[in-house]
């Protein structure tokens, strides 16, 4: 492709995008595709109001600023095929030396092929590093979840025992959001994975004024309070300002809440990347996705190339646009678009559309939501 058509499409694509993310209230999760619909998956999520952000797959990320990728607390691969987790070096690289916790999600055999990758490299002098790097390995199974634990202050060969817990869609969860898995077939076990705020809580700046109250980290204590569903009388330490000072006042939650805080539904993130459709998969795909705000869907192939499609464990746009209309999706993303649409690649993120919209309507006319 051309450098003038693919920096057009990257400009095109930027510009759609940032369009649907700032519409209505701020929201908590910022998607960016980090390579467009074009280059190797990585959809790079920013967490606002927290600093730092997750990765679904890890392709090419050279793109990202060191600054970013040090925001990344979690990364979720859906396999190991090279342009889903060639950027594992890079990562590597920026986060060695530094103080730092990373927790890498990936399927059967996950383990053993980052310690392959590790044991490639010499770690002899990483011990007379002042910060030591923890990577928290978790090999997520059809029945559970193998973690450890690898160190650089132990050049990344002595793990910690084998954690294991059982797996039922949940792979990671915190006060404010939850990530769900589900397995789908490129000839190989494949993760899908689905990012869900278990509500959006927002404050309401006029109120915070009128009780003479500033933002601060206590802001971000009361939301976790709310997330935990704490009992209405605990405390929550609030700054005020008073006379060009900010002394300390005590609220009890329930006050708070009624008052600054209005809670709507949370975001959904779905990521969908390399399998089949079929009877199975559609099903997994269906219930991990459904009522996303966002769809990232792969579409590599047009539908007049289906049977390629299928030969390859890969997805067309019109399939794409099929199953995140009856999923109830929002908004479709497509991305992963096969090199030899290079050229034209909106003949494809087209198709998916299209056909995304056409069976909305349908479905509308029809009586469904």
């Amino acid at each position: 492709m051309q450098p003038g058509i693919r920096d057009s499409v990257k400009l095109k694509w930027k510009m759609v995008h940032c369009w649907t993310i700032v519409e209505g209230m701020t929201p908590l999760f910022h998607p960016h595709l980090v390579n467009g619909p074009l280059g190797d998956p990585a959809l790079y999520i920013d967490i606002k109001f927290e600093g730092r952000a997750v990765l679904f797959d890890l392709g090419e990320i050279h793109i990202l600023p060191p600054r970013k990728i040090l925001r990344i607390s979690h990364v979720f691969v859906s396999h190991t095929h090279l342009d889903h987790f060639v950027g594992f070096d890079h990562l590597l690289r920026i986060f060695l030396g530094r103080d730092k916790e990373l927790q890498i999600f990936g399927p059967p055999n996950f383990l053993k092929q980052v310690k392959h990758k590790l044991s490639a490299y010499t770690w002899n002098l990483v011990e007379g590093y002042p910060h030591s790097l923890d990577l928290v390995i978790k090999e997520v199974h059809p029945d559970r979840v193998i973690s450890t634990r690898l160190s650089s202050s132990s050049a990344f060969t002595q793990e910690t025992a084998l954690e294991v817990n059982g797996f039922n869609g949940l792979i990671h969860q915190e006060p404010s959001f939850q990530v769900h898995a589900a397995f789908l077939d490129h000839k190989i076990p494949c993760l899908a994975f689905a990012l869900v705020e278990r509500a959006h809580i927002n404050i309401l700046k006029t109120e915070l004024d009128k009780m003479g109250l500033r933002k601060g980290p206590w802001l971000r204590q009361l939301k976790e309070a709310i997330w935990r569903e704490e009992k209405d009388e605990v405390p929550i330490l609030a700054l005020s300002q008073e006379n060009g000072v900010s002394p300390e006042r005590y609220f009890p939650l329930d006050s708070l809440r009624k008052t600054l805080v209005r809670i709507t539904p949370g975001q959904k993130i779905a990521y969908v990347a390399d399998t089949i459709l079929n009877e199975k998969t559609e099903a997994a795909i269906g219930e991990l996705v459904a009522g996303a705000d966002y769809l990232f869907m792969e579409t590599v192939f047009l539908e007049e190339e289906v049977q390629r499609a299928g030969e390859k464990y890969h997805l067309t746009a019109r399939q794409a646009g099929c199953v995140a209309a009856g999923s109830g999706v929002k908004r479709l993303i497509p991305f992963h678009i096969s090199p030899k649409y290079s050229v034209e690649p909106e003949r494809v993120i087209q198709e998916a559309l299209q056909t995304y919209r056409n069976m909305k309507e349908k479905k509308k006319l029809s009586g469904g939501d």
